[in-house]
């Protein structure tokens, strides 16, 4: 490490620089505060109310429509302008929950300025409004032992010496507790999103301090990778995304693993080690997972599926003795809203696990293809891993 040593002024030189720099306060101080432009009115934004109405705001001197969309709604809604230029509205009540929205502004999608929390995606740019429950829910902040998120990265072979990001939850005690080995969750997020979003909107990590503090889920890792390898994608499970699946399982299996399990203090047989995923990182999931039946014990996957083709072309060793399968495989879940726009697919994958004598573990919920939805299925998933 590197340490600089500032020497002492001399008496007469210190007085002097002192006169110095009080003459020029004096003197040009007046013109660069008049020279500011003028502040705008404060805004707050979100307000949640006691009854789970909440008021979004926005100052747009000069905008002629401002609007509000977000998923707690089914359809943008007109807000007006009030006092100082400052558009608004008020909505709900709404189920408590962690949502995403963002305002309309002369046809121009936009973030909350006066909101720090937002959604991190590698194209729309949303923030988020968190309304709370009456009891805490899941996701929530609470009084509990909690763990450590590290932001990291490695370097990817497979994406030739690629630097990659990666978020790793620890969990409580895993500082207390340095000889203790723990299983390891890799958790994938969906298309276009980043390595971050499971943390700052799946809150996976507050998820897991709530179940751990509950004595529902076993202490665990979780690594959270970024899931674009650069591959285009043509749809979420047809064949020709066979290539971005199959790239994805090599980065994790050659590199991700790997990595984690030398930085971090890991189980590494298959029955500690699981991979879930939402979207297209459930896809990723189901390929990683298939593919390597000898690395993962537990598969979860979240709005998503394989098509009939690419799983029966890719996968027999899989499916054409089940009872062995069914004998290694831990855990294999699946999980989809009944609003989600993959559903039909989501349940035709789960209806052909059945149909090859594949045990798995299902759950349909209400609602779309949302993060609403993924925190409901880590909260419930989670619980049965590692057992």
């Amino acid at each position: 490490m590197k340490i600089t040593h500032c020497q002492p002024y001399k008496k007469a030189n210190f007085i002097k620089f002192t006169f110095l720099v009080f003459f020029y306060l004096i003197m040009f101080l007046p013109s660069l505060v008049i020279g500011q432009p003028p502040r705008g009115p404060y805004v707050i934004s979100p307000r949640v109310h006691p009854d789970k109405t909440v008021t979004f705001s926005y100052l747009a001197p000069q905008a002629k429509e401002v609007r509000l969309s977000g998923q707690f709604q089914r359809d943008p809604v007109a807000m007006t302008m009030g006092d100082q230029d400052i558009w608004s509205v008020t909505v709900g009540p709404i189920n408590p929950d962690i949502y995403p929205y963002s305002f309309i502004v002369d046809g121009v999608n936009v973030m909350d300025p006066a909101n720090v929390a937002f959604f991190p995606n590698e194209y729309f740019k949303a923030s988020l409004v968190d309304v709370p429950g009456d009891e805490p829910l899941i996701h929530a902040l609470q009084d509990v032992p909690h763990g450590t998120v590290t932001y990291t990265n490695y370097i990817s072979e497979v994406m030739e010496d690629k630097v990659m990001p990666l978020v790793v939850y620890t969990p409580p005690g895993y500082e207390e507790s340095p000889e203790k080995e723990y299983p390891v969750l890799y958790l994938i997020s969906g298309t276009t999103d980043t390595e971050e979003t499971w943390f700052k909107v799946g809150k996976a990590n507050l998820i897991l301090d709530n179940l751990i503090a509950q004595g529902k889920a076993e202490p665990m890792i979780i690594a959270m990778p970024y899931g674009n390898n650069g591959i285009p994608i043509s749809g979420p499970a047809s064949p020709d995304v066979v290539p971005m699946y199959q790239a994805f399982s090599d980065q994790l299996v050659k590199d991700i693993i790997p990595y984690t399990e030398k930085s971090f203090r890991v189980l590494s047989d298959r029955e500690h080690r699981a991979v879930a995923g939402f979207s297209r990182g459930g896809g990723q999931t189901l390929w990683s997972g298939l593919s390597n039946p000898d690395k993962f014990a537990h598969i979860c996957s979240f709005s998503a599926y394989l098509t009939r083709e690419a799983f029966e072309k890719n996968f027999r060793s899989f499916y054409s003795n089940p009872e062995e399968t069914n004998a290694k495989m831990k855990l294999f879940w699946l999980s989809v809203g009944n609003e989600d726009f993959l559903y039909q697919q989501a349940i035709d994958f789960m209806d052909l696990l059945k149909e090859k004598n594949i045990d798995t573990k299902t759950l349909v919920t209400g609602g779309g293809h949302t993060w609403m939805n993924c925190k409901l299925f880590l909260s419930e998933a989670a619980p049965l891993l590692f057992k």
